[in-house]
């Protein structure tokens, strides 16, 4: 299959900040294996149709982290793409895509840590989740998303400060 014959997928992402400035992580349940140990990453999904990539991200955010309590305070200056590795091309993302085209969000955590279920919605993403400074982000993903969340620490790290 050729890659450069199939779309991006357009999704959206989510840096979240909780009040001590640590970056929320999730470590990915693998439906398919990316030939990597490294299986952290910050909340994503695809944008449904109808659906504003501010409305995507709040639903995903929900339905990957249980969490409703957040409010937006930045977003990348542009859509950000990364290419599936050869061996997950037709195989990822159900086959239909050669990357995604990703649109990211910070938000600010308003909620405690007992607002936060991994197991809310019924198809169950991340297996356990923790707080990580930003700093750190980088050494946890994937290295096919590694461009992506380089250009997000760039953009939106500065935003993972102490603070409401």
């Amino acid at each position: 299959m050729n890659p450069e014959t199939l779309p991006y997928r357009p999704c959206v992402g989510i840096m979240l900040i909780n009040r001590d400035g640590l970056i929320w992580v999730g470590n990915r349940i693998q439906e398919v294996d990316t030939g990597s140990a490294l299986t952290w990453q910050m909340p994503q999904g695809g944008i449904d149709d109808g659906e504003s990539a501010e409305e995507a991200a709040m639903r995903e955010l929900l339905e990957e982290t249980g969490i409703a309590k957040a409010r937006i305070v930045g977003e990348t200056s542009d859509w950000l793409t990364y290419d599936l590795p050869p061996h997950l091309v037709g195989v990822a993302l159900k086959g239909k895509y050669r990357g995604q085209k990703q649109k990211w969000f910070a938000m600010r955590f308003t909620g405690e840590d007992n607002d936060i279920d991994i197991a809310a919605d019924d198809h169950q993403e991340f297996s356990e989740w923790t707080w990580v400074p930003v700093e750190e982000l980088l050494e946890l993903i994937v290295p096919f998303k590694r461009g992506v969340y380089e250009r997000i620490v760039r953009e939106l790290g500065p935003l993972a400060v102490p603070g409401e």
